[in-house]
């Protein structure tokens, strides 16, 4: 179960408490689970446990500061904000709940949690009598209606010498409750094929025509997927990223191998997501010996590749069909010409020209079209990028399965 928190971005924001000393263990189980953490400690939270501490643990420097002069334009809070997959506060307090209750943004913390687009969770932590309080209750049921995960908190003997409910969950459990929230089974039961990266079309023994793609997108998208529950087959081309959880990965090289990959896999596919920048030219001879530097000129014959995502669309049966347009000028025109001419079910479209997001950037924005609908998603992650695809992906679906058949 933990597994599902590989690679995952969280923020753990540390509020003033004596259940801070349970975040250091915190810490420790999720970066033992794969994720990356980032610590968020207020002020009062570090008279209860030193930043360096945490520090050692996360293996990244410690966020204090709102207006932080190390990060981008000082902007501390919207750089976290967008880096996370999760923002969970543990311990949170009597006060910090309040605070994130009422939108108080007032330190790092409260600000980048206004900020972000991010999963929220809290675990909440303090004297029984104050979790009992009606504010108390009151401030949790506007954060349960806004989404926010609650966790806990736990009953027992309280540092006060209390009994009862306020103690803060363990790390084990808490950990637990994080990798929970990236399982949505929104696909379960469905065959998802992803293709992702570039390809590479030979010249010579040596020599290769491809593009800068990465991977990340469409390694994202394989590794959402399977936490939704579906089966998913990821069809790569070559690029250096680990293989998600749960996924079968099937290596290509060429456009033409990554379409007879794509063929066998789709045959039972419910969802095709092609990610992958296929080239779409390849030379017409691939000449079985280095060519040598001569002339001046050197004049190289291209024939067209397939269209994969346009010959998946053309297949009967055919799967739900999602495909990319990364462009540099007029998007959305081209990424709507794209989805009509190749009879696309949605179309997911990115400005690569823009340096912040696109083939190398952990980053990503999209637009995504589809017959009727539109739905922008706004700078972030591309792994939390990835989880709202898929929730679009799976909404599609859902409507298709409701529509009376012909």
């Amino acid at each position: 179960m933990l597994a599902r928190l590989a690679n995952k971005r969280i923020v753990l924001g540390v509020s003033g408490g004596i259940a801070a000393y349970k975040s250091a263990e915190l810490v420790r189980r999720l970066r033992d689970a794969g994720a990356e953490v980032q610590v968020v400690m207020t002020p009062a939270a570090q008279q209860f446990i030193t930043p360096l501490t945490l520090q050692a643990l996360s293996g990244n420097p410690v966020h204090t500061d709102l207006l932080d002069p190390a990060a981008e334009a000082a902007m501390g809070h919207i750089e976290l904000a967008r880096w996370a997959d999760l923002v969970l506060v543990a311990p949170a307090s009597a006060d910090c709940l309040a605070r994130l209750a009422q939108g108080i943004a007032n330190d790092l913390l409260s600000t980048l949690w206004l900020a972000t687009k991010a999963q929220l969770a809290v675990a909440p932590a303090m004297n029984q009598q104050m979790w009992a309080a009606p504010a108390l209750q009151a401030n949790l049921a506007v954060l349960r209606a806004r989404g926010v995960a609650v966790f806990g908190p736990a009953a027992g003997v309280q540092a006060c010498g209390d009994v009862g409910e306020g103690r803060m969950l363990e790390a084990v459990e808490l950990a637990a409750r994080c990798a929970d929230l990236f399982e949505t089974g929104s696909l379960t039961g469905r065959h998802v094929v992803v293709t992702a990266g570039p390809t590479r079309e030979a010249l010579d023994p040596v020599r290769y025509l491809s593009n800068h793609s990465s991977g990340k997108m469409g390694f994202a998208l394989a590794a959402a997927c399977a936490e939704a529950g579906a089966r998913v087959t990821l069809v790569a081309g070559p690029v250096h990223q680990p293989t998600p959880a749960r996924v079968r990965r099937v290596n290509v090289t060429s456009a033409l191998e990554m379409l007879a990959a794509v063929e066998q896999a789709v045959a039972d596919a419910d969802v095709f997501i092609a990610t992958a920048a296929v080239a779409d030219y390849r030379p017409q001879q691939v000449a079985g010996q280095k060519i040598k530097k001569s002339a001046d000129t050197f004049t190289l014959e291209l024939v067209k590749n397939p269209d994969i995502v346009a010959a998946v669309a053309a297949r009967t049966p055919r799967p739900f069909v999602l495909g990319f347009a990364a462009e540099t000028e007029r998007v959305l025109e081209h990424a709507r010409q794209k989805l009509e001419r190749k009879r696309l079910d949605m179309i997911a479209c990115n400005d690569v020209a823009r340096a912040d997001i696109g083939f190398q950037s952990d980053d990503n924005a999209l637009t995504v079209l589809w017959s009727g609908g539109e739905q922008v998603l706004e700078k972030a992650s591309k792994s939390l990028i990835a989880r709202q695809l898929v929730q679009l992906v799976a909404a599609r679906l859902a409507e298709e399965d409701k529509a009376p058949q012909a």
